[in-house]
């Protein structure tokens, strides 16, 4: 490996270990074997650094969310489809939540790194596509503009909402059933009402 790779493999340890608030340039360059300047060669700072390194942390744990309904086959929706994705994203909070937790310190953190912010915001815009590809089965590329700026931010809103519930209290949070249960009753009363 390169310095530009040992950079974002220390960093992204670093992250797991300290958070990114706590990590330092120093902290990077001892994790990964480099020195100060190959921080500011290869990424421009720190905060750009970590930035990386967070996302390509992040970026994995999305694929786990995936539905294995039919061989894996996407295509496929309704309310079963709705339980079982959010079911994955459930267990990927339990069993990834040092990097859900360092996704709670990136949002707070974000109005005090301007210089990354922007990559952030389209790290979750990304996010969002991906969310909806996988609710809708329409391929990310294919997913026409007001689907992705209704469907995906709901699906985006109650990710955050739910990360949150189960990391603060996994005993109250709610459940993939219920949160299934609840859209499904809200179809009810809105064709009820049509």
């Amino acid at each position: 490996m390169g310095h530009r790779e040992d950079l974002l493999e220390g960093a992204k340890r670093c992250l797991l270990e300290k958070g990114f608030a706590r990590t330092t340039a120093r902290d990077i360059v001892k994790e990964s074997g480099t020195n100060l300047g190959s921080i500011g060669y290869h990424y421009g700072s720190k905060d750009a650094l970590l930035a990386e390194a967070y996302i390509a942390l992040i970026e994995p744990v999305g694929d786990g969310f995936e539905s294995t309904r039919a061989g894996g086959d996407t295509g496929k929706g309704g309310l079963e489809r709705f339980q079982e994705v959010w079911g994955n994203v459930i267990r990927s909070v339990l069993e990834a939540r040092p990097i859900w937790m360092m996704t709670l310190e990136v949002i707070t953190q974000g109005e005090r790194l301007a210089g990354i912010r922007e990559l952030l915001i389209q790290a979750q815009r990304q996010g969002r596509s991906g969310l909806t590809a996988l609710f809708t089965g329409i391929e990310e590329s294919e997913i026409p503009d007001e689907v992705l700026e209704s469907e995906g931010r709901l699906y985006t809103t109650l990710l955050n909402g739910l990360m949150v519930q189960w990391l603060f209290d996994p005993e109250s949070a709610t459940t993939a059933e219920q949160l299934t249960e609840g859209l499904r009753r809200v179809m009810e009363r809105a064709r009820d009402e049509a």
